[in-house]
């Protein structure tokens, strides 16, 4: 269900897709699980490359590791292999394993031969930890909240504190789940979209810039000053948390041009102020719905011709931007959250709720 959308910054020129968000890319949809009960702010959240079954129908993808302080499973195969075979999912630090052996459940319940007469699957699970808001010892998140996650998969996917982004924090507001879309010209009369959805959860507040803008200085100097109430005194935390990036495509890309690309998922993070903190597990991921490769032997390959390297930079540029909006979402969506033993997070726009004045202040 589409959650209503609050104003926000735009970053960027490039034009975005009719939803501005990762669905405006072929068949995907998302879908979340929330926890929303005292000090369990936490939940599931769940993206679909497409509408089929995954593991019969891989999907191309690709990974880059930005800062590796993290513990998301099944990237040694996708760097190994090339595909997705399972939706991607994301969750808290502690639901890994739960979330994997739920992925595990449901494609064994569409392929009941996989393990036997069929290879394994590789379930594909990202995270951060959520353990400010919430209390992330309980290990909430059931095997159910995957499923619930998957089956309310949608195209208008809902943003902010939702699913896997209930209990995130960003640059000491609120963040969440954030996607865009960006469209690339490749060349005249050739055009591919790309699609970023972000799980925020990372940042000093010092260092956050919203379009170009050094806003997190002017904002801390605010709350230094008294005349707000909200997060806490950043300019002496260091940077912590995680950030996980998705960018999906539909231009034909064989595995390492979307390495190429996840890579570039990296700028449009640092726009925003990250510098990739030691304790920040910063992971990328980028995928093609342009063509799926069978898992059976029996079947063609896909017969597609891949874009030239010449003419990858759009896709680049797009990748960049896409992202940097994505993460302004994640914390312009979120509302504000209390949790685990009174902890808060307010959401940004409340506390700079002259954040337009701002950003059009040519002396900012």
């Amino acid at each position: 269900m589409e959650k209503q959308a609050f104003d926000q910054p735009r970053i960027g020129k490039l034009d975005a897709g009719p939803l501005d968000s990762i669905c405006d890319v072929g068949d995907i949809s998302v879908g979340h699980c929330t926890l929303d009960d005292g000090a369990l702010q936490t939940g599931v959240t769940v993206l679909r490359p497409h509408g089929g079954n995954p593991f019969l129908d891989k999907v191309p993808a690709a990974a880059t590791v930005l800062n590796g302080f993290g513990k998301s499973t099944g990237l040694v195969q996708v760097q190994e292999l090339g595909v997705l075979e399972t939706p991607i999912a994301l969750t808290n630090t502690f639901g890994v394993g739960t979330v994997a052996n739920a992925q595990i459940r449901a494609a064994v319940a569409a392929t009941p031969e996989i393990g036997r007469g069929m290879s394994t699957v590789n379930p594909l699970v990202f995270e951060c930890n959520d353990g400010y808001l919430n209390d992330i010892q309980a290990m909430a998140v059931q095997e159910s909240h995957y499923a619930q996650a998957l089956a309310a998969a949608d195209k208008r996917m809902a943003q902010g504190a939702v699913g896997a982004g209930r209990g995130m924090s960003c640059f000491s507001f609120k963040g969440g789940i954030g996607s865009a879309s960006r469209v690339a010209s490749i060349q005249p009369g050739l055009r591919h979209t790309v699609g970023a959805l972000v799980l925020a959860n990372f940042g000093r507040l010092p260092n956050l810039t919203v379009a170009g803008r050094p806003f997190g200085r002017r904002l801390a100097d605010q709350l230094d000053r008294g005349l707000a109430q909200a997060g806490e005194n950043a300019a002496i935390v260091p940077e912590k948390g995680s950030i996980i990036l998705l960018v999906a495509t539909d231009a034909p890309l064989d595995a390492r041009q979307l390495r190429r690309l996840s890579l570039r998922a990296g700028a449009g993070l640092a726009r925003t102020g990250s510098v990739f903190g030691h304790g920040s597990g910063d992971i990328a991921l980028a995928f093609s719905t342009a063509y799926t490769v069978p898992q059976q032997a029996e079947r063609p390959m896909p017969a597609i011709a891949m874009l030239h390297e010449t003419r990858i930079d759009p896709l680049f540029e797009a990748a960049a931007e896409a992202c940097e909006q994505a993460i302004i979402a994640a914390l312009w969506q979120a509302e504000g959250v209390r949790g685990r033993d009174g902890h808060h997070r307010a959401a940004i726009r409340e506390a700079a709720p002259d954040w337009r004045q701002w950003l059009a202040d040519t002396e900012f």
